[in-house]
């Protein structure tokens, strides 16, 4: 039998957010923390990818990426986005939608310096979302890169960090006869409200 809703009693969709994440860090064999993230333009097109959730904090949900690629364009267009976690181990997911905001220069610093130099150098080289015309091209712009900064590779203006700060986040646990658990949390003045939802 499948397990139910193991936190009715929650009132921090956060701490519960931690919990979950750290079940799945334990049986998740690739990236327990990668997320869709779907943008949309200004007029309402979406696109989805996946990302790295890289920082949980006061702020929200952060991750970083190049401001001039589809998803940085989109949201200097259109501030809003949302998040898709999915363990298949855990038969969880949790979705996450609200305001995006870049994050400071300083944290995007932090974050590219922690980075192996071959993901920087690569950072660098990337038109991220640009035509390529082939490999070798790209793998010209990484020898290039590299033989500039032999180096610290510093960090290029467009490569930013960016924050989900969340006003709905719903947790979903997978039970039998599609009888699933769905709780959702959404962002009040005086903090989260709770409902059930069906499945």
């Amino acid at each position: 039998m499948q397990r139910h809703f193991d936190a009715e009693g929650a009132v921090d969709p956060i701490a519960l957010f931690r919990v979950w994440i750290a079940a799945a860090v334990e049986t998740e064999p690739n990236d327990p923390d990668a997320a869709s993230l779907a943008t949309a333009t200004a007029d309402g097109v979406p696109s989805v990818r996946m990302v790295l959730m890289k920082r949980l904090d006061e702020r929200g949900f952060s991750f970083y990426t190049n401001a001039d690629s589809r998803k940085g364009c989109e949201l200097l267009e259109n501030p809003h986005a949302a998040m898709c976690f999915h363990w298949k181990t855990q038969r969880r997911q949790i979705r996450i939608a609200g305001a995006v905001r870049e994050l400071p220069g300083e944290d995007a610093d932090e974050y590219f310096r922690s980075r192996g130099r071959q993901s920087q150098i690569g950072a660098v080289a990337s038109a991220q979302s640009r035509p390529l015309g082939s490999r070798t091209e790209l793998e010209a712009a990484v020898r290039e890169v590299a033989a500039r900064y032999p180096g610290e590779v510093p960090r290029p203006e467009y490569w930013q960090g960016y924050v989900l700060e969340a006003q709905r986040i719903e947790f979903w646990q997978q039970g039998e006869d599609r009888l699933h658990d769905r709780i959702v949390f959404v962002r009040e003045d005086e903090g989260w409200s709770k409902t059930r939802l069906y499945p």
